[in-house]
């Protein structure tokens, strides 16, 4: 499991993306570890926070594109819905430390994040229409929620990057440092020694409006982006964003 570490710090949860070589893109087996640690942290009384974060410069490329063409996770079980389900539903905390690129899934799975902390250099994006494919991870409805139609529109129709200043001007961030790593798990640790079951049940509360129609919405988003991996559209676009990266 080298690719994803995982490190245990005063009852924080520190798991890292480690394929720094690849800019940390994820493969279908690095998801279906991140659900099983997301989990096993989620039912272990000892966890009483978890960071995500990463090893090298950037947080993640996102998806890793070859690895997707190859064997497209069309499954509703598969490692890459397991992984989001986890997302949803896990319990506790979640913090994530971002810098440099943070990339499709690398931008989504931080609406699912309790807090968020970007290092100066954090560029977030989500180029999924670029690809020929749909938002995912409940980013649709989770989105526009957080930062208005309009703005949302504009960043899913274009699939430009933005900065972590605009990132922390609409709500996706809570606070940019030189340090987001640092940062992330001193909050982490003071969240680690509040009363457990309050914290637990105060993010419930704060979750529950939303939890069932962010599950559907997840469920309809991968039927769709399922149907798009094996689309003519999406091959030509991943081609095409393939040789533009090969430059």
């Amino acid at each position: 499991m080298t690719q994803i570490t995982s490190e245990l710090v005063d009852q924080v949860q520190i798991i890292r993306f480690n394929r720094p070589e690849k800019m940390n893109a994820l493969t279908r087996e690095m998801y279906g570890d991140l659900a099983r640690l997301l989990n096993e942290a989620g039912g272990d009384f000892g966890v009483r926070a978890v960071v995500l974060s990463s090893v090298g410069d950037h947080f993640t490329a996102g998806n890793d594109i070859f690895d997707f063409m190859n064997n497209p996770p069309t499954a509703e079980d598969s490692t890459v819905a397991l992984f989001l389900e986890s997302l949803l539903n896990f319990p506790k905390p979640l913090i994530a430390s971002v810098k440099g690129n943070a990339v499709g899934v690398g931008t989504t799975m931080l609406l699912h994040c309790d807090i968020v902390i970007a290092s100066e250099d954090a560029a977030f994006s989500m180029p999924f229409t670029s690809l020929g494919l749909v938002p995912e991870a409940g980013s649709s409805l989770l989105f526009p929620a957080l930062v208005g139609y309009q703005r949302a529109a504009k960043v899913f129709f274009t699939g430009e990057p933005f900065s972590a200043d605009f990132a922390e001007e609409i709500g996706l961030v809570a606070e940019i440092v030189l340090d987001s790593d640092a940062e992330a798990i001193k909050i982490a640790q003071k969240i680690a020694k509040q009363p457990p079951t309050a914290i637990i049940n105060t993010k419930a509360l704060m979750k529950a409006s939303k939890h069932d129609s962010v599950a559907a919405v997840m469920k309809a988003e991968f039927q769709l982006f399922a149907m798009a991996l094996e689309s003519e559209e999406f091959a030509d676009a991943a081609m095409k964003f393939m040789s533009k990266k090969g430059k």
